[in-house]
């Protein structure tokens, strides 16, 4: 009878996977610090690429920070899934690399589908914005897990590996969002942002591919050559269509996509267009011409405020084309109009492209309208133009009460407000709008087409408010003189109309989820 040593082998199929070598601190840091940078790069610069399509609202904006948190949510699972079952190390250049091609067919897909998808309906503004951002974000969100797992050798550290590379991953999208906001965006185009951050992801994957096999071979990226050079050319490729893709803009400035074009029915008019949407119309050899009919409703108004040819000093929200200052410049000389326009770029544009000439009558501020409005001396102003918006919608901070009483302290008592706002069926933003404006201001009334005010088609609304009764008859008679009819609310007309309608304050200001059909 013999003995023998028992056998303790573990059988195969319980053997864990090999061990895998970590990489150094400072390359696991960078990796982590940059993919999760290039991210939030990607998903910042995302809303500049699909406002011009669908606009840039308060959906639009959620859209974009949805998909890219799905994305981060789908990349990190599987990061960490595919770093349980294989060596993290020969995928992290793949990751890269791949990430690279689809940031690089980002441009060309977007502004191809965008025409296509043209438009503010809720299917349209998820779709195009999966397809600026989804993709790229989720190959890169995955990245760090694998490198997470690189450097788990030691059980009793995990605690401290996951929380350092997960803070150095936060403070990457902070540095990149904070670098892309205030800084990318106001220096570079969108097209230029997306092929760098391209390229600068392709040279860290070259770079960590060519690191890696020096170190243990097993950098080298996988599939036969075939494939590899399929994807090189898919890169390359996409590149290449961003140069020959629509491109909507002629200017890209800090907060819009802009582009001036030519009427071809009066030789010296001029559209300028952001973000896709007719915002102002400009004749350069006439400034007293007022295409738009909201525009003809604030003349009116500008018109019976005082006797013909009186200067006025007015105040105007929002620049834009700079129609109405041009306007009261040519109708009323010596007028004083201050315009407060928070984008610099259109400024700019205005003066090269739109025949703005600014000086002593007609000056341009650049900044937001609400901090420099309460930079303003009380009872300096006769007339105060509403103008401003985000895409078609009057940003919510300067549709409050807050608003409305500034703009009161503002104006002289015989002073006019005239507000342009835009609603559709069932008209709720524009009768909160009035609701919140007669809160602050006892005579109030409504300039808006007859079928608009019955909720047959969307349209600008003006809000006409002051301190003191307004010119009713006045104003009835030279809105008959325009070509287009409208409809003059007021009194118990209008207090049917606005009924118990909110009245929005800077604690509560729905205005995007007000604005458009329930």
């Amino acid at each position: 009878m013999s003995s023998s040593t028992p056998d303790v082998t573990a059988p195969a199929d319980e053997v864990g996977p090999p061990p895998v070598r970590a990489l150094p601190p400072g390359l696991a840091a960078f990796l982590v610090f940059f993919s999760s940078g290039a991210v939030l790069v990607l998903e910042t610069v995302a809303l500049r690429l699909v406002g011009p399509y669908v606009g840039v609202t308060l959906q639009v904006t959620s859209a974009v920070i949805g998909v890219a948190l799905a994305a981060i949510a789908y990349g990190t699972w599987a990061g960490g899934w595919l770093a349980d079952r294989r060596d993290p190390r020969p995928l992290l250049a793949p990751a890269l690399l791949i990430s690279a091609i689809a940031t690089a067919v980002t441009l060309p897909i977007v502004r191809y589908a965008g025409e296509v998808l043209r438009g503010g309906a809720v299917s349209a503004v998820m779709l195009l914005t999966v397809l600026a951002v989804f993709v790229p974000a989720m190959l890169l969100s995955a990245v760090t897990p694998l490198v997470v797992k690189l450097q788990l050798a030691d059980l009793r550290q995990t605690g401290q590996v996951v929380g350092k590379l997960s803070g150095i991953g936060t403070l990457g999208g902070i540095t990149a969002t904070l670098a892309t906001g205030f800084v990318l965006v106001a220096a570079l185009t969108s097209t230029t942002i997306v092929l760098a951050t391209a390229v600068a992801l392709a040279v860290v994957g070259v770079g960590l591919w060519v690191y890696l096999r020096r170190q243990d071979g097993v950098g080298r990226l996988p599939g036969p050559a075939r494939t590899r050079a399929t994807l090189a050319v898919l890169g390359l490729v996409g590149a290449g269509l961003t140069t020959v893709a629509p491109n909507p803009c002629d200017i890209e400035t800090a907060y819009h996509c802009a582009s001036v074009e030519t009427d071809p029915d009066r030789a010296s008019g001029r559209t300028l267009l952001l973000n896709s949407a007719q915002h102002s119309y400009v004749d350069l050899a006439d400034p007293t011409h007022l295409e738009y009919a909201y525009t003809q409703w604030f003349g009116a108004v500008a018109d019976v405020s005082a006797p013909a040819g009186a200067r006025r000093d007015a105040l105007h929200l929002g620049g834009g084309g700079f129609t109405v200052p041009r306007y009261l410049t040519a109708t009323r000389p010596g007028t004083d109009n201050l315009v407060f326009e928070i984008d610099g770029g259109l400024v700019d544009l205005s003066r090269e492209q739109l025949g703005l000439r600014t000086g002593p009558q007609l000056r341009a501020e650049v900044g937001d309208a609400r901090i420099l409005l309460g930079e303003e001396p009380s009872a300096s102003r006769d007339l105060v133009f509403g103008d401003a918006f985000g895409h078609l919608v009057v940003p919510w901070h300067l549709a409050t009460r807050e608003m409305a009483a500034e703009i009161r302290r503002v104006l002289r008592p015989g002073g006019i407000y005239v507000q342009n706002v835009i609603d559709y069926a069932p008209l709720r933003f524009v009768r909160s709008e009035l609701a919140t404006v007669g809160a602050e201001f006892p005579h109030v009334a409504l300039v808006a087409p007859p079928a608009a005010l019955a909720g047959e088609w969307g349209s600008n609304f003006v809000l006409v408010a002051s301190a003191q009764p307004l010119p009713l008859p006045a104003l009835r008679a030279r809105l008959d003189q325009l070509p287009e009819r409208v409809s003059l609310l007021a009194g118990a007309e209008l207090a049917e109309f606005v009924g118990d309608a909110l009245v929005l304050t800077d604690d509560y200001a729905p205005v995007d989820q007000l604005l458009g059909a329930a």
